[in-house]
């Protein structure tokens, strides 16, 4: 797999998403589902990653969870999320670090990319 982001889009073997989008384990890329988030936006100032978001990763299998935080480091993870992901090898990076990581795993990974703050 090969990636390349700037801000507010990534591409991902060649094609190219606007917005935040979610990398699963067979190489599909989706669109990274913020709605289920958006309840803790006022507490945390900022839309976070959260437990709504995660309900697939157990039937995917993935042995890593990659997190790319924004160019910024702006995307935090709810608590909730933060304990859901505890039994997986977690890498929470800025944006450009979260990509080189993307292109460099062989392992299983599932990576949520966030391509603005």
């Amino acid at each position: 797999m090969r990636a390349q982001a700037s801000w507010g889009s990534v591409i991902v073997d060649g094609q190219r998403y606007d917005g935040d989008v979610v990398v699963h384990v067979d190489g599909r890329v989706t669109a990274r589902r913020t709605e289920l988030s958006l309840p803790y936006r006022r507490e945390l100032f900022h839309t976070p990653l959260s437990e709504g978001e995660l309900g697939f990763i157990p039937e995917e299998g993935p042995e890593v969870i990659i997190v790319a935080a924004g160019f910024k480091g702006m995307l935090t993870l709810t608590p909730k999320a933060k304990e859901m992901l505890e039994p997986y090898e977690t890498k929470v990076l800025l944006t450009p670090e979260a990509v080189e990581a993307v292109n460099k795993e062989g392992r299983r990974f599932v990576a949520f990319l966030h391509l603005t703050c």
